[in-house]
Protein backbone atom coordinates (compact mmCIF):
# COMPACT_ATOMS: atom_id res chain seq x y z
CA UNK A 1 0.00 0.00 0.00
CA UNK A 2 1.21 3.51 -0.78
CA UNK A 3 1.17 6.28 1.81
CA UNK A 4 1.44 9.94 1.00
CA UNK A 5 3.35 11.87 3.99
CA UNK A 6 0.66 11.51 6.27
CA UNK A 7 -1.28 14.95 6.91
CA UNK A 8 -4.21 12.60 6.45
CA UNK A 9 -3.69 11.27 9.48
CA UNK A 10 -5.12 14.28 10.92
CA UNK A 11 -8.49 13.59 9.77
CA UNK A 12 -8.69 10.95 12.23
CA UNK A 13 -8.87 14.05 14.46
CA UNK A 14 -12.57 14.38 13.21
CA UNK A 15 -13.61 11.21 15.31
CA UNK A 16 -12.32 11.72 18.60
CA UNK A 17 20.21 -6.19 15.50
CA UNK A 18 23.81 -6.95 17.32
CA UNK A 19 23.67 -8.59 20.27
CA UNK A 20 26.28 -8.49 22.71
CA UNK A 21 27.45 -12.22 23.98
CA UNK A 22 25.86 -12.59 27.99
CA UNK A 23 26.10 -15.45 30.50
CA UNK A 24 23.11 -16.89 31.68
CA UNK A 25 21.15 -15.33 34.39
CA UNK A 26 19.96 -17.00 36.94
CA UNK A 27 16.16 -17.23 38.47
CA UNK A 28 15.40 -13.98 40.98
CA UNK A 29 16.18 -14.42 44.63
CA UNK A 30 12.95 -14.84 46.62
CA UNK A 31 14.55 -13.99 50.11
CA UNK A 32 16.68 -11.10 50.63
CA UNK A 33 16.79 -7.60 49.24
CA UNK A 34 20.71 -8.13 48.18
CA UNK A 35 20.40 -7.39 44.26
CA UNK A 36 21.99 -10.37 42.21
CA UNK A 37 24.74 -10.08 40.56
CA UNK A 38 22.88 -10.57 36.86
CA UNK A 39 19.27 -11.03 37.46
CA UNK A 40 16.75 -8.57 38.93
CA UNK A 41 16.17 -8.17 42.12
CA UNK A 42 12.93 -8.96 43.88
CA UNK A 43 11.26 -7.98 47.29
CA UNK A 44 11.21 -10.67 49.83
CA UNK A 45 8.12 -13.09 50.74
CA UNK A 46 7.71 -14.12 54.20
CA UNK A 47 4.81 -15.77 55.77
CA UNK A 48 2.84 -12.76 56.94
CA UNK A 49 3.59 -11.17 53.18
CA UNK A 50 2.72 -14.11 51.37
CA UNK A 51 2.29 -13.37 47.69
CA UNK A 52 3.78 -13.25 44.46
CA UNK A 53 7.60 -11.61 44.49
CA UNK A 54 8.25 -8.70 42.98
CA UNK A 55 11.00 -7.61 40.93
CA UNK A 56 12.78 -3.89 42.13
CA UNK A 57 15.42 -3.28 40.19
CA UNK A 58 17.17 -4.11 36.81
CA UNK A 59 20.38 -6.18 36.39
CA UNK A 60 22.83 -6.31 33.30
CA UNK A 61 21.36 -7.15 29.84
CA UNK A 62 21.34 -11.18 28.67
CA UNK A 63 21.86 -9.77 25.03
CA UNK A 64 18.84 -10.99 23.96
CA UNK A 65 14.68 -10.24 23.76
CA UNK A 66 12.29 -12.21 23.00
CA UNK A 67 8.66 -11.13 22.46
CA UNK A 68 5.22 -11.43 21.29
CA UNK A 69 3.57 -8.77 19.88
CA UNK A 70 0.63 -7.39 18.29
CA UNK A 71 1.62 -5.90 14.75
CA UNK A 72 3.16 -2.69 14.72
CA UNK A 73 4.40 -2.76 18.57
CA UNK A 74 8.06 -3.06 17.66
CA UNK A 75 8.61 -1.08 14.44
CA UNK A 76 12.75 -1.21 13.38
CA UNK A 77 12.13 0.78 10.54
CA UNK A 78 11.16 -1.93 8.02
CA UNK A 79 7.92 -0.42 7.37
CA UNK A 80 8.95 3.45 7.86
CA UNK A 81 11.88 4.02 8.19
CA UNK A 82 10.78 7.94 10.74
CA UNK A 83 9.73 4.85 13.01
CA UNK A 84 12.07 2.81 14.13
CA UNK A 85 12.36 2.33 18.43
CA UNK A 86 14.09 -1.25 18.54
CA UNK A 87 17.43 -0.59 16.73
CA UNK A 88 17.91 2.46 19.18
CA UNK A 89 16.97 0.14 22.00
CA UNK A 90 19.26 -2.48 20.60
CA UNK A 91 22.19 0.01 20.30
CA UNK A 92 21.33 1.57 23.72
CA UNK A 93 21.40 -2.07 25.86
CA UNK A 94 22.71 -4.59 23.63
CA UNK A 95 19.55 -7.01 23.83
CA UNK A 96 19.00 -7.92 20.57
CA UNK A 97 15.11 -7.98 19.79
CA UNK A 98 13.27 -10.86 17.86
CA UNK A 99 9.42 -10.36 18.10
CA UNK A 100 6.76 -12.92 16.61
CA UNK A 101 3.31 -11.06 15.59
CA UNK A 102 0.14 -12.80 17.11
CA UNK A 103 -3.03 -11.88 15.50
CA UNK A 104 -5.34 -12.14 18.68
CA UNK A 105 -5.52 -12.67 22.31
CA UNK A 106 -6.19 -16.65 22.14
CA UNK A 107 -3.12 -16.80 20.17
CA UNK A 108 -0.75 -14.74 22.68
CA UNK A 109 -2.30 -16.89 25.28
CA UNK A 110 -0.61 -20.15 23.38
CA UNK A 111 2.73 -18.82 22.58
CA UNK A 112 3.10 -17.55 26.38
CA UNK A 113 2.26 -21.17 27.67
CA UNK A 114 4.86 -22.70 25.60
CA UNK A 115 7.87 -24.27 26.92
CA UNK A 116 6.22 -23.84 30.33
CA UNK A 117 6.45 -20.20 29.63
CA UNK A 118 10.30 -19.84 29.14
CA UNK A 119 10.33 -19.15 25.07
CA UNK A 120 9.28 -16.09 25.38
CA UNK A 121 10.31 -13.15 27.67
CA UNK A 122 7.35 -10.84 27.45
CA UNK A 123 4.09 -9.83 25.65
CA UNK A 124 1.92 -6.78 24.31
CA UNK A 125 -0.70 -8.26 26.52
CA UNK A 126 -4.64 -6.59 25.65
CA UNK A 127 -6.83 -6.90 28.30
CA UNK A 128 -8.76 -10.11 26.96
CA UNK A 129 -5.86 -12.10 27.95
CA UNK A 130 -3.62 -10.39 30.61
CA UNK A 131 -5.91 -11.77 33.49
CA UNK A 132 -5.47 -15.49 31.96
CA UNK A 133 -2.03 -15.32 31.93
CA UNK A 134 -1.68 -13.66 35.42
CA UNK A 135 -3.92 -16.35 36.82
CA UNK A 136 -2.10 -18.82 35.27
CA UNK A 137 1.23 -18.00 37.15
CA UNK A 138 2.66 -16.87 34.19
CA UNK A 139 3.62 -13.05 34.68
CA UNK A 140 5.85 -11.74 36.74
CA UNK A 141 4.82 -9.17 39.48
CA UNK A 142 7.03 -5.50 39.07
CA UNK A 143 7.17 -2.60 41.14
CA UNK A 144 6.47 -0.03 38.40
CA UNK A 145 7.19 2.93 40.43
CA UNK A 146 11.18 1.80 41.38
CA UNK A 147 11.61 0.25 37.58
CA UNK A 148 9.57 2.80 35.41
CA UNK A 149 10.23 6.36 36.48
CA UNK A 150 7.92 7.57 33.21
CA UNK A 151 5.06 5.25 35.22
CA UNK A 152 4.30 8.41 37.28
CA UNK A 153 3.54 10.58 33.89
CA UNK A 154 1.01 7.98 32.10
CA UNK A 155 -2.85 9.02 32.40
CA UNK A 156 -4.01 8.15 35.69
CA UNK A 157 -6.51 5.15 34.22
CA UNK A 158 -3.44 3.79 33.11
CA UNK A 159 -1.32 3.18 35.82
CA UNK A 160 -3.40 0.73 38.04
CA UNK A 161 -6.05 -0.57 36.07
CA UNK A 162 -7.96 -3.72 36.27
CA UNK A 163 -6.60 -5.71 33.29
CA UNK A 164 -2.85 -5.47 34.74
CA UNK A 165 -2.96 -4.92 38.77
CA UNK A 166 -4.71 -7.72 40.88
CA UNK A 167 -4.81 -6.35 44.60
CA UNK A 168 -2.47 -3.68 44.76
CA UNK A 169 0.04 -5.66 42.85
CA UNK A 170 1.16 -4.50 39.21
CA UNK A 171 2.26 -7.69 36.51
CA UNK A 172 3.12 -5.17 33.74
CA UNK A 173 3.21 -0.91 32.59
CA UNK A 174 0.73 0.28 30.88
CA UNK A 175 1.68 0.95 26.61
CA UNK A 176 -1.63 2.71 24.83
CA UNK A 177 -5.41 2.07 24.48
CA UNK A 178 -7.99 3.30 22.07
CA UNK A 179 -11.93 2.48 21.43
CA UNK A 180 -12.83 -0.06 18.64
CA UNK A 181 -14.77 2.03 16.46
CA UNK A 182 -17.73 2.00 13.75
CA UNK A 183 -16.22 2.84 10.20
CA UNK A 184 -18.33 3.12 7.20
CA UNK A 185 -17.20 4.08 3.19
CA UNK A 186 -18.53 7.20 2.86
CA UNK A 187 -19.73 6.69 -0.60
CA UNK A 188 -21.61 3.71 0.20
CA UNK A 189 -22.90 4.74 3.73
CA UNK A 190 -24.17 8.60 2.64
CA UNK A 191 -25.52 9.25 6.12
CA UNK A 192 -23.35 9.13 8.83
CA UNK A 193 -24.46 6.68 11.60
CA UNK A 194 -24.58 7.56 15.15
CA UNK A 195 -25.50 3.86 16.37
CA UNK A 196 -24.46 0.15 16.41
CA UNK A 197 -27.86 -0.78 15.45
CA UNK A 198 -26.77 -0.49 11.31
CA UNK A 199 -24.51 -3.40 11.76
CA UNK A 200 -26.95 -5.28 13.96
CA UNK A 201 -30.34 -4.98 12.06
CA UNK A 202 -30.89 -7.98 10.12
CA UNK A 203 -32.18 -5.79 7.67
CA UNK A 204 -29.24 -3.19 7.10
CA UNK A 205 -29.34 -2.18 3.56
CA UNK A 206 -25.51 -2.61 3.62
CA UNK A 207 -26.38 -6.50 3.63
CA UNK A 208 -23.65 -8.84 3.01
CA UNK A 209 -20.82 -6.14 3.34
CA UNK A 210 -20.86 -5.53 6.88
CA UNK A 211 -18.00 -6.92 9.02
CA UNK A 212 -16.89 -7.39 12.35
CA UNK A 213 -13.86 -8.62 14.43
CA UNK A 214 -13.49 -11.93 14.18
CA UNK A 215 -12.49 -12.69 17.98
CA UNK A 216 -14.80 -14.24 20.29
CA UNK A 217 -14.34 -10.87 22.83
CA UNK A 218 -16.77 -9.47 20.22
CA UNK A 219 -19.57 -10.98 21.86
CA UNK A 220 -19.34 -8.06 24.25
CA UNK A 221 -19.77 -5.69 21.85
CA UNK A 222 -23.33 -7.19 21.10
CA UNK A 223 -23.62 -6.79 25.05
CA UNK A 224 -22.51 -3.34 25.25
CA UNK A 225 -25.73 -2.81 22.39
CA UNK A 226 -27.82 -4.61 24.44
CA UNK A 227 -27.22 -2.42 27.62
CA UNK A 228 -28.36 0.61 25.60
CA UNK A 229 -31.07 -1.35 23.23
CA UNK A 230 -32.52 -3.75 26.11
CA UNK A 231 -32.24 -2.48 28.82
CA UNK A 232 -34.20 -5.31 30.80
CA UNK A 233 -31.61 -7.59 30.32
CA UNK A 234 -30.03 -5.66 33.20
CA UNK A 235 -26.20 -5.64 31.26
CA UNK A 236 -24.34 -3.41 33.74
CA UNK A 237 -20.49 -4.39 31.94
CA UNK A 238 -20.27 -6.66 28.95
CA UNK A 239 -17.73 -8.89 30.15
CA UNK A 240 -19.60 -10.26 33.14
CA UNK A 241 -22.70 -11.94 31.57
CA UNK A 242 -25.23 -13.92 33.52
CA UNK A 243 -26.72 -16.37 30.93
CA UNK A 244 -29.14 -15.34 29.74
CA UNK A 245 -27.45 -12.12 28.94
CA UNK A 246 -25.19 -14.08 27.47
CA UNK A 247 -27.76 -16.59 25.12
CA UNK A 248 -29.04 -12.49 24.32
CA UNK A 249 -25.78 -11.75 23.11
CA UNK A 250 -25.40 -14.68 21.60
CA UNK A 251 -28.50 -14.62 19.60
CA UNK A 252 -28.00 -11.10 18.35
CA UNK A 253 -24.85 -12.12 16.23
CA UNK A 254 -25.89 -15.05 15.21
CA UNK A 255 -28.66 -12.72 13.31
CA UNK A 256 -26.00 -10.37 12.65
CA UNK A 257 -24.19 -13.55 11.02
CA UNK A 258 -26.97 -13.41 8.18
CA UNK A 259 -25.62 -9.95 7.04
CA UNK A 260 -21.98 -10.50 7.45
CA UNK A 261 -19.90 -10.62 4.01
CA UNK A 262 -16.41 -11.06 6.17
CA UNK A 263 -14.89 -10.89 9.17
CA UNK A 264 -11.46 -9.98 9.98
CA UNK A 265 -8.37 -10.77 12.02
CA UNK A 266 -6.60 -8.39 11.29
CA UNK A 267 -5.99 -4.48 10.31
CA UNK A 268 -4.22 -5.70 7.19
CA UNK A 269 -7.34 -7.86 6.60
CA UNK A 270 -9.89 -5.19 6.98
CA UNK A 271 -8.05 -2.67 5.15
CA UNK A 272 -7.47 -4.87 2.11
CA UNK A 273 -11.50 -5.73 2.32
CA UNK A 274 -12.30 -1.26 2.08
CA UNK A 275 -9.85 -0.70 -0.47
CA UNK A 276 -11.39 -3.70 -2.72
CA UNK A 277 -15.25 -3.04 -1.61
CA UNK A 278 -15.77 -6.26 -0.04
CA UNK A 279 -16.71 -4.76 3.48
CA UNK A 280 -17.95 -1.00 3.53
CA UNK A 281 -19.24 -0.92 7.35
CA UNK A 282 -18.52 -2.41 10.77
CA UNK A 283 -16.10 -1.88 13.88
CA UNK A 284 -12.83 -1.14 13.23
CA UNK A 285 -9.21 0.09 14.86
CA UNK A 286 -8.15 3.45 14.01
CA UNK A 287 -5.00 2.63 12.54
CA UNK A 288 -7.58 1.30 9.74
CA UNK A 289 -8.98 4.58 9.30
CA UNK A 290 -5.55 6.62 9.18
CA UNK A 291 -4.42 3.90 6.82
CA UNK A 292 -7.01 3.76 4.01
CA UNK A 293 -7.62 7.66 4.75
CA UNK A 294 -3.67 8.10 3.65
CA UNK A 295 -3.90 6.00 0.73
CA UNK A 296 -3.32 7.57 -2.62
CA UNK A 297 -5.53 8.04 -3.96
CA UNK A 298 -6.99 7.86 -0.31
CA UNK A 299 -10.28 5.48 0.56
CA UNK A 300 -13.23 7.45 1.54
CA UNK A 301 -14.05 6.69 5.10
CA UNK A 302 -14.89 7.59 7.97
CA UNK A 303 -15.34 6.52 11.48
CA UNK A 304 -17.27 7.43 14.75
CA UNK A 305 -17.88 6.61 18.35
CA UNK A 306 -21.35 5.39 18.10
CA UNK A 307 -24.25 6.92 20.66
CA UNK A 308 -23.96 3.66 23.14
CA UNK A 309 -20.29 3.47 23.30
CA UNK A 310 -17.68 1.07 22.48
CA UNK A 311 -15.22 -1.61 23.42
CA UNK A 312 -11.78 -0.92 23.52
CA UNK A 313 -8.34 -2.09 23.95
CA UNK A 314 -5.91 -0.94 26.46
CA UNK A 315 -2.51 -3.15 26.24
CA UNK A 316 0.39 -4.16 28.88
CA UNK A 317 3.53 -4.76 28.82
CA UNK A 318 4.04 -7.95 30.77
CA UNK A 319 7.10 -10.54 31.55
CA UNK A 320 7.29 -13.48 31.52
CA UNK A 321 7.54 -15.24 35.33
CA UNK A 322 10.10 -17.65 33.37
CA UNK A 323 11.68 -15.34 31.24
CA UNK A 324 15.02 -16.31 29.61
CA UNK A 325 16.31 -12.26 29.62
CA UNK A 326 14.01 -11.13 32.43
CA UNK A 327 16.60 -7.78 32.62
CA UNK A 328 16.14 -7.26 28.35
CA UNK A 329 12.38 -7.31 28.92
CA UNK A 330 12.53 -4.93 31.98
CA UNK A 331 14.77 -2.61 29.82
CA UNK A 332 12.08 -3.08 27.05
CA UNK A 333 9.11 -2.14 29.28
CA UNK A 334 11.14 0.78 30.73
CA UNK A 335 12.23 1.85 27.32
CA UNK A 336 8.31 1.59 25.67
CA UNK A 337 7.75 4.09 28.68
CA UNK A 338 9.53 6.87 27.46
CA UNK A 339 7.92 10.00 25.69
CA UNK A 340 10.20 9.67 22.43
CA UNK A 341 9.18 6.02 22.28
CA UNK A 342 5.57 6.67 23.10
CA UNK A 343 5.15 9.60 20.53
CA UNK A 344 6.46 6.83 18.06
CA UNK A 345 4.51 4.09 18.76
CA UNK A 346 0.83 6.29 18.62
CA UNK A 347 1.63 8.06 15.47
CA UNK A 348 2.44 4.68 13.84
CA UNK A 349 -0.60 2.77 15.24
CA UNK A 350 -2.69 5.72 15.67
CA UNK A 351 -3.38 5.49 19.74
CA UNK A 352 -3.26 7.33 22.61
CA UNK A 353 -0.12 6.91 24.38
CA UNK A 354 -0.26 5.78 28.29
CA UNK A 355 2.44 8.21 28.90
CA UNK A 356 0.97 11.83 28.52
CA UNK A 357 4.69 13.48 28.16
CA UNK A 358 4.57 12.00 24.94
CA UNK A 359 2.04 14.51 24.10
CA UNK A 360 3.95 17.62 24.35
CA UNK A 361 6.37 16.35 21.92
CA UNK A 362 4.09 15.16 19.35
CA UNK A 363 2.32 18.76 19.09
CA UNK A 364 6.19 20.37 19.03
CA UNK A 365 7.57 17.93 16.76
CA UNK A 366 5.15 14.90 15.27
CA UNK A 367 6.67 12.56 12.54
CA UNK A 368 4.88 11.84 9.55
CA UNK A 369 1.62 10.20 11.00
CA UNK A 370 1.78 12.69 14.06
CA UNK A 371 0.13 16.55 13.87
CA UNK A 372 -0.27 19.12 16.39
CA UNK A 373 -3.15 17.74 18.23
CA UNK A 374 -3.07 14.31 17.93
CA UNK A 375 -3.29 13.55 21.82
CA UNK A 376 -6.59 15.32 21.83
CA UNK A 377 -8.01 13.50 18.63
CA UNK A 378 -6.87 9.89 20.21
CA UNK A 379 -8.84 11.38 23.64
CA UNK A 380 -5.74 10.48 25.94
CA UNK A 381 -6.83 12.24 28.52
CA UNK A 382 -10.51 12.50 28.28
CA UNK A 383 -12.05 10.88 31.19
CA UNK A 384 -15.69 11.60 29.57
CA UNK A 385 -14.63 9.55 26.44
CA UNK A 386 -12.84 6.43 28.16
CA UNK A 387 -15.80 6.21 30.22
CA UNK A 388 -17.91 5.46 27.06
CA UNK A 389 -15.30 2.83 26.78
CA UNK A 390 -15.57 -0.85 27.86
CA UNK A 391 -11.78 -2.33 27.41
CA UNK A 392 -11.68 -5.71 26.86
CA UNK A 393 -11.34 -7.75 29.74
CA UNK A 394 -10.89 -11.85 30.47
CA UNK A 395 -14.27 -13.06 31.01
CA UNK A 396 -14.80 -14.63 34.60
CA UNK A 397 -17.25 -16.76 36.09
CA UNK A 398 -16.93 -14.85 38.99
CA UNK A 399 -18.98 -11.75 38.00
CA UNK A 400 -17.16 -9.69 40.76
CA UNK A 401 -20.05 -8.65 42.71
CA UNK A 402 -23.32 -10.14 44.55
CA UNK A 403 -24.20 -12.29 41.76
CA UNK A 404 -21.08 -14.84 42.59
CA UNK A 405 -19.86 -17.05 40.15
CA UNK A 406 -23.15 -17.38 37.47
CA UNK A 407 -21.65 -15.10 35.31
CA UNK A 408 -20.02 -17.23 31.66
CA UNK A 409 -16.28 -18.05 31.66
CA UNK A 410 -14.58 -17.14 28.35
CA UNK A 411 -14.64 -20.63 27.74
CA UNK A 412 -17.83 -20.90 26.80
CA UNK A 413 -17.46 -17.40 24.74
CA UNK A 414 -15.09 -19.56 22.75
CA UNK A 415 -17.03 -22.32 21.65
CA UNK A 416 -20.16 -19.80 21.49
CA UNK A 417 -17.98 -17.65 18.95
CA UNK A 418 -17.81 -21.35 16.56
CA UNK A 419 -21.34 -21.47 16.32
CA UNK A 420 -22.08 -17.61 15.48
CA UNK A 421 -19.69 -17.72 12.80
CA UNK A 422 -21.15 -21.41 11.93
CA UNK A 423 -25.18 -19.56 11.74
CA UNK A 424 -27.03 -19.44 8.88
Amino acid sequence: MHYRKLAAFAAVAAIVASACGAAATPAPSTTGTVAPTTGPTVAPTTAATAGPTVIESIGPGEGALNLVIWPGYAEDGSNLPEYDWVHPFEAKTGCRVTSKPAGSSDEMVTLMRQSGGSLYDGLSASGDGSIRLISEGLIAAVDVEKLFPEWKNMWGPMQSPTHNTVNGIHYGVSHGWGANLLMYNTKVVTTAPDSWSVVFDVNSPYKGKVTAYDYAIYIADAALYLASTKPELGITDPYELTQAQFDASVALLKDQRKIIGKYWGTYSDQIADFEQGTSVIGTTWPYQVGALQAEDPAIPVEAVLPKEGATGWADTWMMSAKAAHPNCMLMWMDWMTQPTTQQQVAEYFGEAPANLAACKLIDTNPGPWGFAGFCDAQHASDDAYAAAVKFWRTPLADCGDARGTTCIDFSEWLKAWDEIKAAT
